[in-house]
């Protein structure tokens, strides 16, 4: 798609559509190299699915055929993780939590280790750092796992933050660096003339200028008008219920990120240990379920049957951001000066430092990196000419 962003301007004015963590990250980035930005969204900063989120960053363990691009773009990113999060507690003073345990994929059964082991000999053709250890060695690394265990996938490289945290510190480093953060607004279209985006309209019909518009709005970057309902980004919420049991810090039951069969825990320094999550095509239903929580509970506690003491801190539901094939949309839209970041699903903690550092190489310089390229909108069709 055609793009000519804002590379003849010496301090663009950009505005991004969504305060979660994509949308944050970019602003702090652009805000970074001189760009005068402001960042809507029509609730809370951060209080979607990057509130709902559990900041794993599991390049390695979800892999799978078909979505070697998206791999790429994910160890890329995961490699940019340590330098990201250092640089928010320098600037910030928050830390994200970035820990170094790694991830166990586990087998209850012998069912589970086919299907992990079939899965294995993809990723490791793929180069990805991750191995087979026996039941035995798994029950080494975490004690409290159920009698009966087959084995796991051990991943080393795949790690996870504390996203409500990085939240946190992203919002306190975009705001240092300059951008401007505005809550509770809703923005209802991009305005443009003549081919190119010219600003963004408020929900109460107030315009604000802008050279560029970041559009990042994840599961509801569809609703904003302003272009083509053929053009806008095909994204899709994607419903999902977690939950939160309370340990006892000091002795927690684990300490890696563990997948289960139809579920994964995630524990925290804190003594939170997160359990999720479910995948359902229900919209924008914001209920609990007590089929979905059940569900969770029941993998959780056949996998670590120790967390039927646990008292439950929480239950939440979030919307994913999903795209037609699950990967995010990245990249220039149909308007000169329109950019997506949008669609990341499952993955937005993981690509927040790249996709940050793209977008706003994208907004400033007009380069798209090799890296979102694959993740374009033209990959669904999208027609060039639309953008004349």
């Amino acid at each position: 798609m055609p793009n000519r962003p804002a590379s003849n301007l010496s301090k663009p004015n950009v505005a991004i559509i969504g305060a979660g963590v994509i949308g944050l990250a970019i602003g702090w980035r652009l805000a970074q190299r001189g760009a005068s930005v402001q960042i809507f969204d029509c609730g809370a900063a951060g209080a979607g699915a990057s509130h709902a989120a559990a900041g794993m960053l599991a390049a390695c363990a979800e892999a799978e055929p078909g979505e070697e691009a998206l791999v790429v773009l994910g160890r890329e990113s995961q490699a940019r993780w340590p330098a990201f999060a250092a640089e928010l507690l320098e600037l910030s003073g928050v830390d994200v939590e970035l820990r170094p345990e790694g991830t166990l994929l586990i087998a209850l059964t012998a069912d589970d280790q086919a299907r992990l082991t079939h899965q294995l000999v993809f990723q490791q053709r793929l180069g990805l750092p991750l191995q087979w250890i026996s039941a035995a060695e798994t029950r080494r690394r975490e004690a409290h796992l159920a009698g009966k265990l087959a084995g796991a996938v051990f991943s080393p490289e795949d790690t996870q933050v504390d996203n409500r945290k990085l939240v946190t510190a992203l919002r306190l480093a975009a705001e240092a660096a300059g951008a401007s953060i505005t809550e509770h607004r809703a923005v209802s279209a991009i305005s443009s003339r003549g081919g190119r985006v010219d600003g963004v309209v408020l929900g109460d019909g107030t315009k604000v200028r802008a050279d560029v518009v970041v559009l990042a709005a994840g599961a509801w970057a569809r609703s904003i008008e302003g272009i083509g309902r053929e053009l806008r980004p095909p994204v899709r919420p994607i419903k999902g219920q977690m939950l939160a049991l309370r340990m006892n810090p000091t002795a927690p039951l684990l300490s890696h990120v563990v997948w289960a069969p139809s579920a994964y825990l995630v524990p925290r320094r804190d003594g939170r240990l997160l359990v999720g999550a479910t995948v359902e095509e229900k919209g924008y239903d914001a209920a609990l379920t007590a089929g979905g929580v059940l569900t969770l509970l029941e993998a959780a506690w056949r996998t670590v049957p120790a967390i039927e003491e646990l008292p439950i801190d929480e239950m939440w539901v979030g919307h994913r951001p999903g795209s037609r094939d699950d990967a995010p949309i990245l990249g220039a839209g149909p308007l000169d000066g329109l950019i997506y970041a949008t669609g990341h699903h499952r993955n937005g903690i993981l690509l927040a430092p790249i996709t940050a550092d793209a977008i706003a190489r994208l907004a400033l310089d007009g380069v798209a990196d090799a890296a979102i390229r694959p993740f374009g909108i033209e990959r669904f069709g999208a027609l060039p000419a639309a953008a004349e």
